[in-house]
């Protein structure tokens, strides 16, 4: 019986090591990407009201099912949030504040591309709540901002920055390397302009052909020309974590770069591993109710979503997480940070929660290393992460 009560606590508690953040998604876009791969739908005219009503119906019912939850961070994400209109916004933080204590330095974090960029609307969202803007740059030339299908130019990017910059004291940017043509040395002179830029943190993302997106039927018939090979690619990452660790923004997750203190918070509750409420068009959660955990994923198309909140029924799936697969999503999701993950953690939610003989082979081959009670990637590791990550788990 002393197990069983101890096993309870461990699994109700568990979420806790992460935190509790809430995702709230914002489907549409001015134009599609051709190398995105989320949930975004291109539409003119949106009824916005319509849309703060569906979301305050389910920052209602989750609030109902998760009661008295410290909230630690909000994400506006997308598709492009800073169409939202600041009412919207301000209304969601406003209850959210009233269904959950909120942390003092609660982050609230919103997702916005420099052709959508106003500086009265930024200064409308700062004034409801939001209190760090990540910018879509991408890139820093007009050339490849064009062959990316972005809307603005490099002049646009640089402009919004400064008005994200004059009205928010936290001020994220994104950018894709490893494009079509582009060479290290560019790629090194871009980047430190982006280090120059940069405030506190820097999000730098490989290029990733994914399926389902014109990119990868463009690439199907031979059109996607000058992508790098492996090696120039792998060099291109090493760079990148060298430049960034030199000028004071290390890396503190496989892609994503900040001063000591100033790590996304959101972000690291998904690789922490602790519970998220994910609401709107195909958002997914991980959620702990009771002793159990439970995934969630809601409809993706943007008015059936709508139409399943009315009924009460917005998920499209819910399904518990067998204690095996919580071990497995940690670790996959933990030896993303540099910091990596708490064995003690893994052992107590899992008996064997990884390969002991896949560890001890990379150990061997110095693509991991133990540090107290972590398990993290070395420098070597995290250029095969993918392969590490496949050598742990366990059979």
């Amino acid at each position: 019986m002393r197990l069983q009560n101890w096993l309870r606590a461990v699994l109700t508690e568990d979420w806790r090591h992460g935190g509790f953040g809430l995702y709230i998604h914002w489907p549409f876009c001015e134009s599609k990407c051709p190398y995105c791969d989320f949930n975004s739908h291109v539409q003119a005219k949106v009824d916005q009201k319509q849309w703060l009503s569906a979301y305050l119906s389910e920052i209602d019912r989750y609030g109902r099912l998760l009661p008295k939850r410290f909230l630690d961070s909000v994400f506006f994400g997308g598709g492009t949030p800073s169409l939202m209109e600041p009412f919207l916004v301000d209304a969601v933080l406003e209850r959210v504040q009233k269904t959950w204590p909120v942390a003092n330095d609660l982050e609230v974090t919103l997702e916005a591309n420099p052709s959508s960029v106003e500086a009265k609307r930024f200064s409308d969202f700062a004034k409801g709540g939001v209190n760090r803007i990540s910018l879509g740059i991408q890139a820093l030339n007009d050339h490849d901002l064009k062959r990316l299908g972005r809307l603005h130019t490099a002049s646009d990017a640089k402009k919004a920055f400064g008005i994200a910059r004059s009205v928010f004291d936290r001020v994220s940017f994104d950018l894709i390397y490893a494009r079509q043509d582009q060479t290290l040395s560019s790629w090194e002179t871009e980047l430190r302009e982006a280090l120059s830029m940069a405030v506190d943190h820097i999000s730098l993302y490989q290029l990733t052909v994914e399926p389902g997106t014109a990119f990868w039927d463009r690439k199907a018939i031979g059109g996607l020309k000058g992508l790098p090979d492996e090696d120039l690619a792998a060099d291109m990452f090493e760079v990148t974590q060298d430049i960034c660790e030199s000028m004071g923004l290390p890396a503190y997750e496989v892609s994503n770069h900040a001063k000591l203190g100033s790590e996304s918070r959101h972000n690291v509750i998904y690789w922490r591993y602790g519970d998220y409420v994910g609401i709107g068009p195909g958002a997914h959660g991980r959620i702990t109710v009771g002793t159990e955990k439970f995934a969630t994923e809601c409809w993706s198309q943007p008015y059936k979503w709508l139409s399943e909140v009315t009924k009460g029924t917005p998920e499209k799936k819910r399904y518990k997480l067998p204690v095996s697969e919580q071990s497995s999503e940690s670790l996959m999701m933990g030896l993303r940070l540099t910091e990596g993950v708490d064995l003690n953690r893994l052992k107590a939610l899992h008996c064997t929660p990884y390969s002991e003989a896949g560890l001890r082979e990379l150990l061997e081959l110095e693509l991991v290393e133990t540090v107290g009670n972590h398990l993290r990637t070395t420098a070597k590791g995290r250029l095969m992460l993918n392969s590490v990550i496949r050598t742990l788990m366990p059979n």
